[in-house]
């Protein structure tokens, strides 16, 4: 029997847990709380958190990966784009 890795909305959440974010919900509710509020240092965890989801070989559910396009990513962008500003 072949199992396929997978991170589906619980792993997100226990890994922004892991990571010190206190999230409960949907992936996008707990991406939309984890972006509110962010400073250098998680902003830089959850920007390695992303990178190490998006290459690893573990499938991302369609639901997670649209929370973090939709939610994380543009987060984080306009994090980075308000600290050069």
């Amino acid at each position: 029997m072949m199992h396929a890795d997978l991170i589906d909305e619980q792993d997100l959440l226990g890994q922004l847990r892991s990571l010190g974010f206190e999230v409960s919900g949907s992936a996008e509710q707990a991406c939309t709380t984890v972006v509110c509020g962010l400073n250098e240092t998680n902003a830089r965890a959850l920007k390695g958190l992303v990178e190490k989801l998006y290459t690893g070989s573990a499938t991302i559910l369609p639901a997670v990966r649209q929370a973090i396009d939709q939610q994380l990513l543009p987060g984080l962008a306009q994090f980075k784009q308000n600290q050069t500003a």
